[in-house]
């Protein structure tokens, strides 16, 4: 292995370790917490090391986003590849979904909630957005209705999750209801 490689792997690894400390921190403590002066004293690095890497919290959050949306694409996938038929498909979608972001809250908000300096929606929409997207609408396209395009309605049941997910861990939704919204956005919105 060249001094180039190595040096490489070493600075991928301490970009691993400040991307994992950050979401370990706004897991336990909240975004607030997440400052450079607490990331470099828990990974042991000066703050400059840690901007050479990131040029600040807005950038680290970006980098959590973008974790975040591949693990949750991932989940996504996973629970609708175990589900037989378009309706509980669409269910377990739904299912993934609301577990993911309440497993994962300071994750949720770094991908849908806070600045991580990421465009959304656009031609230059990082990857990982753009495939936990793509997630959604593999399985939600088949259920979009007839006329109706399948990108807009993924939005719309996207929107409704988002909205069921949000208000429930604010407490403004109690969470006893959630299987029943659940199966009410299912059965109002997919056609199956």
């Amino acid at each position: 292995m060249s001094v180039q490689e190595r040096k490489e792997r070493e600075r991928a690894e301490r970009e691993r370790l400040i991307v994992a400390t950050a979401r370990e921190l706004a897991e336990q403590q909240g975004w607030d917490a997440v400052t450079t002066r607490r990331l470099a004293e828990r990974i042991e690095y000066s703050q400059p090391v840690l901007y050479s890497h990131f040029r600040g919290k807005r950038e680290i959050i970006g980098a959590v986003a973008l974790q975040g949306a591949t693990e949750m694409a991932v989940a996504v996938r996973a629970a609708t590849a175990a589900a037989d038929g378009p309706r509980a498909r669409a269910y377990a979608l739904a299912r993934a979904y609301l577990d993911f972001a309440e497993s994962n809250p300071a994750v949720y908000d770094a991908i849908f909630q806070l600045d991580g300096g990421l465009a959304y929606a656009q031609e230059e929409t990082p990857g990982p957005l753009k495939d936990a997207f793509s997630a959604l609408l593999e399985c939600l396209g088949e259920v979009a209705g007839k006329g109706i395009a399948p990108g807009l309605f993924t939005e719309v049941f996207w929107a409704s999750l988002h909205g069921v997910a949000t208000l429930t861990r604010s407490g403004r939704l109690p969470p006893r209801y959630t299987e029943q919204r659940l199966e009410l956005l299912v059965d109002r919105l997919a056609v199956v």
